[in-house]
């Protein structure tokens, strides 16, 4: 290991792209904390030039032209960041088997890359397809491997094939980082090393001082997250639909797309609250936030929430947050500390009841506020998740 920081090739499949800056922008957030703890980085993304088959069905050329036109190499926040497009089948049916259709591209990039940068470690972002593909295409590499949720939530569903994918690359990584101590467990089931598996919490912005909000604006809640049913959106609907009696005034905006958008548009006209939802579409992060950061309270019921950084975004700027008991992301934020409320999953009436107690109770609203910047302060910043991760290399090229 050199007297400086570790040199780090960073590998991922979700990162910023000239078609979608907001996509996997936590690996590159992650990428700048390593940077700035110390390391220095590159980063190789995983590229299929190839839209989803869904917008392929549909015709979409805007989206085929976007996925063509992505520049090889560009200079992201000071951080060089090279695309290496691959080949494969459709997701649905060969997703567990697409770390072995970017190994060969990726096994040229990873030596260019070295000519030049003459890399110490891999840092993979998720087991399949970007671990997969570094154990092949440089099985002497040492390999640290982060697990946002989707390897053991699932990929390892899709198949056997997909399932010893996952496991083969958990044996062959130094080390396992689990953005959760519920994902830690999964990776153990999945097949990881009790020995190789850390907990590193991925972080946000902390504002230098709270937003302030006008205390005679509308009640708010506030929603970021892609529009997936596993998001449990339409359980807002709900809760917002029985809410409106006691709270005519109260409003919802909801931060980002996918393909519940125009589902959740029917649903709120039959529930009758269309004239209380305001749909923003995709922002860019600091615009994400400064909206997060605007609402009395940030509601998000989803389910199979291996972390959710969108609640301590929300936190970060004095915003009481709500999700839902048993998820691994929730019940780990809630017990660093205060300012993030649990309710039932799939309940929209104990959702609308918690809703409505904070609504009316100003100033513990307020508390629990505090204690949500509080907790993020103490636990969730990207400077604790950029030192975490450094000391995770050092373990890493020392195993």
């Amino acid at each position: 290991m050199t007297a400086g920081g570790p040199r780090v090739a960073i590998v991922a499949e979700y990162y910023p792209r000239a078609a979608d800056p907001v996509l996997g922008v936590w690996a590159h957030r992650q990428a700048l904390a390593a940077r700035d703890a110390g390391a220095d980085v590159r980063v190789l993304v995983l590229h299929r030039p190839l839209p989803p088959l869904a917008a392929l069905k549909r015709g979409d050329l805007p989206a085929l032209r976007a996925a063509l036109r992505q520049p090889r190499r560009v200079l992201l926040d000071g951080i060089e960041v090279s695309y290496v497009p691959y080949v494969s089948p459709p997701r649905p049916w060969s997703y567990g088997a697409w770390g072995a259709w970017a190994a060969p591209a990726l096994k040229r990039a990873l030596g260019d890359l070295h000519e030049r940068f003459p890399f110490e470690l891999v840092h993979a972002h998720y087991a399949v397809p970007a671990g997969d593909a570094v154990r092949r295409a440089l099985p002497g590499a040492p390999l640290v491997v982060s697990v946002h949720g989707g390897d053991v939530l699932a990929t390892v569903q899709r198949s056997p094939y997909a399932r010893r994918a996952v496991a083969h690359t958990f044996a062959h990584a130094k080390l396992v980082l689990a953005n959760s101590a519920g994902t830690a467990a999964r990776v153990r089931a999945a097949g990881g090393d009790e020995g190789a598996i850390e907990v590193v919490h991925l972080g946000t912005e902390l504002p230098p001082e709270p937003p302030s909000r006008d205390p005679a604006a509308e009640p708010l809640l506030v929603t970021v997250g892609h529009l997936v049913a596993r998001k449990r959106h339409a359980d807002v609907l709900e809760a917002l639909a029985r809410l409106a009696p006691a709270h005519p005034r109260l409003r919802w905006t909801i931060v980002g797309d996918g393909p519940e958008r125009e589902p959740l548009r029917a649903a709120a006209a039959r529930l009758g609250v269309t004239d209380r939802v305001e749909f923003t579409g995709q922002l860019d992060p600091a615009r994400a936030r400064a909206r997060a950061w605007s609402a009395d309270l940030f509601v998000l019921p989803s389910v199979d929430e291996a972390f959710g950084v969108a609640y301590v975004e929300a936190m970060a700027g004095g915003v009481p947050a709500i999700g839902c008991a048993g998820e691994d992301g929730p019940d780990e934020i809630a017990a660093a500390g205060g300012g993030l409320v649990r309710v039932p999953p799939r309940d929209p009436a104990a959702l609308a009841s918690a809703i409505d107690r904070l609504l009316r109770d100003t100033s513990a609203r307020r508390e629990l506020g505090a204690q949500a910047r509080a907790t993020v302060a103490a636990s969730f910043t990207w400077e604790h998740c950029g030192s975490a991760t450094v000391a995770a290399y050092r373990r890493a090229l020392a195993r």
